[in-house]
């Protein structure tokens, strides 16, 4: 029996679908309705003025008569947090049913109250009924944004691939962007070209401005004025509304995100190009950050990357433009990057196996992933509460902090070809006597061929050999043979960088920068380093800041030393198994053993057949051999008669028949030759 019936609304639009069907409900049922209205409190002062409650509870008593004469009722009451509002009068009212509307309720400032009917239906004691109000949104009846203020501009969408590429052509046109295709006046430096680039992408939105942040990482594909502007890029994204984080969230863990998460908190952490990040306590009260991605960032980024391969394989022909950057490559790298960040199942797989390459280390550590929960577009991370490197306490902790904190880097670098590519002071903190690494979206990868050519660079380095130094850089670019390297002031230029770093005071001493300035010098040179190597001198130039604040006094090139010899001892160890260590052996005595056997044949000491030479596969090798001694033998005696035959013919004490004779001889030897040499085959 339904005696009373409870229905929500904001007075929207939307919410009046919500409102007819309960007055059909009750009005079907004999019942009494209930309009409910929750008003907020106003942010400042946390009160609502009387009249306008009063005016709310006369307009709503109105619209209760007109849908259910005498029997409609109002309740307008202030909370800042509708659900509980609503669900407060529906246990006051004894309700049998309450009635809410899908599409939410506007103007509110809590997080996540536009979803209110999942909370309702999932906390009410009574029958609750979720209206569809979506569809007026669908006909064209839309509510104000959940957040955005009434008189705020809505930035237009394009609806088609070609006009975005107006939209792209436009900016660059604005911003003279064209010059960098064509001819460059002589009086524009670099600066100003990379000053109006930035701009440029910080105009064409968020995509752009993360492609340029990716650039910004790569000084062997543009010039080292691109590098600093770029750098200077942000995101400047605005926030999510919080019926589009519910969206996602719901999409992703496929129930209503109570059953999951106990509170979110409404304030993001960060907001960027691809994501959002949030603090959240889950159900069972562990703190949490929820990383929420933006709904149509894939597609945004997509259709971007598209028009950009378009553009790089049209720019890849202008000349002008290839002396300052490979458009190709360039766009490639930032392709890669994108679609990898794009997939957070790729950065929950990097921080587990981070979590393994710390492993060793008492005083590093990274977050928690809680991967039951986590997919594509929803990672949700155990919260790290601490402050930043420098809250950390003076003492031993710290100190071995730092420690550990470079010598990670070599393990990661040198050892397992896998860093964190981006320790920028944002991404590290201090928690519990241990440094956290956050944000593994960008991670750096290097192939053992580079991790061999780190290592005896850095040995290079730590014993100041130049030449060896010069030696290594060419051997991983895989130039050691380009004919035309100025070898001797390559290698000057390099000894310069090794004297500056090598003598500095141990707190002065950066490997990165060092490393930057190898790849500045290669690039100067024409000398192609890979492209890992460039990312790599970046993420220790910024670990060294990082371990500089921690200990001042610590000699990284001391940690460097100490730790090669340490990797070199386990890996010793590591391949040092009885079983393989007695069959090598044995190997080796067996093949010892024949080789001074054969020596000993070789020098007649030891009877036996000696040292033999067997060519095979060498068809007609003998045959050749003699045929070409033969012409070699006949030529010679041709030669050698011609000679006798004009010595004797100028003499006047030999007989005249003796120049004949050896004339005579030597045109059948002639002959010979000649006859023997167009005999092909023999």
């Amino acid at each position: 029996m339904v005696e009373r019936v409870v229905v929500a609304t904001d007075r929207s639009e939307t919410a009046a679908r919500a409102v007819n069907f309960a007055a059909e409900m009750a009005n079907r049922y004999g019942a009494e309705l209930v309009l409910v209205q929750v008003l907020g409190p106003d942010p400042d002062t946390e009160e609502l003025p009387e009249p306008r409650v009063d005016l709310a509870a006369t307009e709503l008593s109105r619209i209760a008569s007109d849908v259910s004469g005498p029997k409609g009722r109002a309740r307008v009451v202030v909370d800042d947090d509708p659900a509980v509002a609503v669900l407060r009068v529906a246990e006051e009212e004894r309700a049998d049913v309450v009635i809410v509307g899908n599409a939410g309720m506007a103007g509110r400032k809590k997080f996540l109250l536009a979803n209110v009917p999942n909370r309702i239906s999932h906390l009410a004691r009574c029958t609750v009924i979720v209206v569809n109000t979506a569809e007026a949104i669908r006909r064209g009846s839309t509510p104000p944004p959940l957040y955005a203020h009434p008189d705020e501009p809505q930035e237009p969408e394009e609806p088609m691939l070609t006009g975005r590429a107006a939209t792209i052509a436009r900016v660059a046109a604005k911003h003279g962007l064209k010059d960098l295709l064509g001819r460059s006046d002589a009086d524009d430096s670099n600066r100003s070209h990379a000053r109006r680039l930035r701009m440029a992408l910080e105009e064409l939105g968020p995509t752009f401005c993360k492609l340029g942040q990716i650039l910004s990482t790569r000084p062997d594909l543009v010039p080292p004025e691109v590098v600093d502007e770029l750098a200077a890029l942000r995101d400047r994204v605005p926030p999510l509304t919080e019926t589009a984080v519910v969206e996602v969230m719901e999409q992703e863990l496929g129930v209503p995100w109570e059953d999951v998460f106990e509170s979110i908190e409404p304030e993001p952490l960060a907001s960027g190009t691809i994501a959002q990040v949030h603090r959240a306590t889950l159900a069972n009260g562990e703190r949490v950050v929820v990383k929420v991605q933006r709904p149509t960032a894939r597609e945004d980024i997509m259709r971007d990357l598209g028009l950009l391969e378009v553009f790089a394989r049209k720019a890849a022909a202008r000349p002008a433009l290839s002396q300052i950057v490979d458009p190709k490559a360039v766009v490639g790298h930032l392709s890669e990057s994108l679609q990898r960040e794009l997939d957070f199942r790729e950065e929950a797989s990097n921080l587990e196996r981070m979590q393994e390459v710390l492993r060793p280390y008492s005083r590093l550590g990274v977050p928690d992933v809680y991967t039951d929960i986590s997919t594509d577009r929803l990672l949700v991370m155990e919260e790290i509460q601490g402050g930043p490197l420098t809250s950390a306490e003076e003492g031993p902790d710290r100190k071995e902090a730092a420690r550990q904190l470079i010598e990670s880097y070599y393990r990661q670098i040198l050892t397992e070809g896998f860093f964190h590519a981006d320790p920028h002071p944002g991404n590290l903190k201090w928690w519990d006597g241990r440094v956290y690494f956050l944000d593994f979206g960008m991670v750096g990868e290097v192939g053992p061929h580079l991790r061999e050519g780190l290592t005896m660079l850095l040995l290079a380095f730590w014993r100041e050999d130049v030449e060896f130094l010069a030696d290594v850089v060419l051997m991983l670019s895989g130039e050691e043979e380009r004919p035309n390297l100025d070898i001797t002031r390559f290698r000057d230029e390099l000894g310069s960088v090794m004297m500056r770093y090598r003598h500095l005071p141990l707190h002065e001493i950066q490997l990165g920068p060092m490393l930057q300035d190898i790849t500045a010098i290669s690039i100067r040179h024409d000398v192609a380093l890979p492209a890992p190597l460039v990312l790599t001198g970046k993420a220790l130039a910024q670990i060294q800041l990082a371990t500089a604040e921690l200990d001042p006094e610590l000699d990284p090139f001391a940690v460097a030393g100490s730790f090669l010899a340490k990797s070199a001892m386990e890996r010793l160890r590591s391949t040092v198994d009885p079983q393989s260590v007695l069959y090598e052996g044995q190997k080796i005595r067996v093949r010892i053993g024949r080789l001074v056997e054969a020596m000993e044949r070789l020098t007649g000491a030891r009877p036996g057949p000696k040292l033999q030479v067997h060519f095979r596969g060498i068809e007609g090798l003998e045959t050749g051999l003699r045929r070409a001694s033969r012409r070699l033998a006949l030529a010679l005696a041709a030669l050698g008669m011609a000679v006798g035959t004009a010595i004797t013919a100028d003499s006047t004490t030999v007989a005249s028949w003796v120049p004949i004779t050896f004339g005579s001889v030597t045109a059948v030897v002639t002959a010979g030759l000649i006859l023997d040499v167009s005999r092909p085959g023999r």
